[in-house]
């Protein structure tokens, strides 16, 4: 039988004494003023000898359970997806674990994620909230909880986040048509009040009233929670009805999957009949013949900073310092302009 490793273990491999070793795993090493480099050597050690904490006795002891609770729209969706990989990556690194759940925009179930979690006792939340959250963060920050919001934000509110720069990168995109020769660009968003959505939008509006160009008629708004065949065929009548559009700039990933479908139903050539630009990434986006230019999002530093705000948030207590941080996106060239 495989001995069972043991912090005497540990602390024999890293050459520090056992109540060293305690310390660190128990989150309290830079509070005992233990060195970094120390810190660091032991959680290598631990991971190379692949010691497995004791998580509920560790948790009576210090009252952290050293978990992160995720909380995002839906993680089957690419951009969430490599946003978690990269979050779950950072916390392994820090030894903690992540509680992944999609809420799937709904309010209610919003609710019921948090409240789980906080029955779970886990040490801090990473949210991506939904259109009407904003009373339970205002309660998670009354309970001192730590929290980040990711992706989006609720205007006035005092909680730190990390979020596209939404606005700038829609005048980006905006503009690339342009530069390019087209003109009777069109938008294709929901109509939520979503603030990151609502920011694309008047990126988009503001540089075309600045050239002189805006037309409300060439921006749809499509419901938020409606089937993928209701999006196809909606968006199907909207570029039928508009046929003098010669570019589309999309808000999201999956709007752009269900308008590649429009265009097939309609027989709309990209970029001949239509030039195609859309924010966030997408495997298939790669892929796709044209391949598709994109607004991408930098995920890798969203990723680690909303890990880094967060540790901070939990290792500071009430001397945290709130934090909003606005990363800046950048244009994809490919084939689709």
């Amino acid at each position: 039988m495989k001995k069972k490793i043991t912090i005497k273990d540990i602390a024999k491999a890293a050459n520090v004494s056992v109540t060293t070793v305690s310390f660190v795993l128990n989150d309290k090493g830079e509070k005992m003023g233990i060195s970094k480099e120390v810190i660091k050597k032991v959680f290598k050690v631990t991971e190379e000898m692949k010691f497995k904490l004791n998580m509920i006795a560790s948790s009576l002891r210090t009252g952290k359970t050293r978990s992160i609770g995720l909380i995002v729209e839906d993680i089957s969706n690419h951009f969430f997806a490599d946003l978690a990989r990269v979050i779950e990556r950072e916390a392994i690194g820090l030894n903690y674990r992540v509680f992944y759940c999609s809420t799937g925009g709904n309010d209610d179930r919003a609710v019921e994620l948090v409240n789980s979690l906080l029955q779970a006792n886990v040490d801090g939340f990473i949210i991506t909230p939904t259109e009407n959250m904003k009373t339970t963060i205002d309660r998670l920050l009354e309970l001192q909880c730590p929290v980040v919001l990711l992706d989006r934000y609720f205007e006035g509110q005092e909680v730190s986040h990390v979020v596209l720069d939404n606005f700038e990168a829609a005048q980006r995109a905006t503009n690339y048509f342009l530069e390019k020769g087209f003109k009777k660009i069109a938008f294709v968003t929901n109509a939520s009040q979503l603030i990151q959505m609502d920011l694309r939008k008047q990126g988009y509006i503001s540089l075309l009233k600045e050239k002189g160009l805006y037309d409300e008629t060439k921006i749809l708004d499509l419901e938020y929670k409606i089937s993928e065949e209701q999006r196809i065929e909606k968006i199907s009548e909207f570029l039928s009805s508009n046929a003098e559009i010669d570019a589309v700039l999309f808000g999201a990933n999956y709007l752009l999957l269900a308008g590649l479908q429009s265009f097939r139903r309609l027989g709309l050539k990209i970029p001949s009949d239509k030039a195609v630009i859309s924010f966030d990434d997408h495997d298939s986006f790669r892929l796709h013949s044209p391949s598709i230019t994109v607004l991408s999002q930098p995920i890798e530093e969203i990723g680690k900073k909303t890990v880094l705000l967060l540790m901070k948030q939990m290792n500071d207590g009430t001397n945290y310092k709130i934090e909003k941080e606005k990363k800046k996106g950048s244009l994809t060239i490919r084939e689709s302009v």
